[in-house]
């Protein structure tokens, strides 16, 4: 399932252009959700149900419907209208099963961070942790019921972004939106692409 590393660029495999992708972000943020929404195949899932022994670990203080959590991945397909196709990895989002995420992000061009507004610091780690590693990525501001609205500027200035980081809205429960959130991402890898060969491109 592994594309090649990031610094080779897509996969040219017998008839299609293979990226991997990762999906990340804080507990309960969607990142299953937009996984599922967007699969072309029937998604791998490993989730689990939640249980007592999470009491005090997982906060479920915003998402308290939420009764199952992913404790390694979760795997779906999707061929673009340009006939690429995306592997796209869900990963985990406690704290205690970042040591999954190396592995995970073996081959992957670049990342989704989902982000919910009512919990924002849950998405820290993973800005940080892509950021590090050199690994292109978008913000996907996911919509949820009775959260307060903010402008894609006002998440990038509380993340501390630059300006080449694309911040977009979405609602992954649609898929529509889900699979725009990845059109943004494979073309802002793309533009980083074209920014290793000319270092002012992404200055925009």
């Amino acid at each position: 399932m592994e594309s090649v590393r990031s610094d080779a660029g897509p996969h040219q495999g017998d008839s299609a252009l293979t990226v991997k992708i990762l999906v990340a972000g804080g507990f309960g943020v969607g990142k299953t959700t937009l996984v599922s929404a967007v699969s072309e195949i029937r998604p791998l899932r490993t989730e689990e149900a939640l249980t007592e022994k999470s009491i005090g670990i997982d906060d479920t203080s915003a998402v308290q419907d939420k009764t199952t959590t992913t404790v390694a991945m979760d795997f779906g397909r999707i061929t673009l209208p340009n006939g690429l196709v995306l592997f796209v990895f869900g990963t985990p989002g406690q704290d205690r099963f970042w040591f999954m995420w190396d592995e995970l992000a073996k081959g992957a061009l670049g990342a989704v961070v989902l982000v919910d507004t009512r919990r924002l610091a849950d998405c820290f780690a993973s800005v940080d942790y892509f950021e590090r590693r050199g690994v292109p990525f978008i913000i996907g501001v996911n919509r949820f019921d009775g959260a307060t609205r903010h402008s894609p500027e006002q998440v990038r200035d509380a993340l501390d972004l630059p300006s080449y980081v694309p911040v977009i809205e979405c609602d992954v429960r649609d898929r529509e939106s889900a699979k725009q959130v990845l059109i943004t991402l494979v073309e802002h890898i793309m533009r980083s692409m074209s920014a290793r060969r000319d270092p002012g491109a992404l200055t925009y």
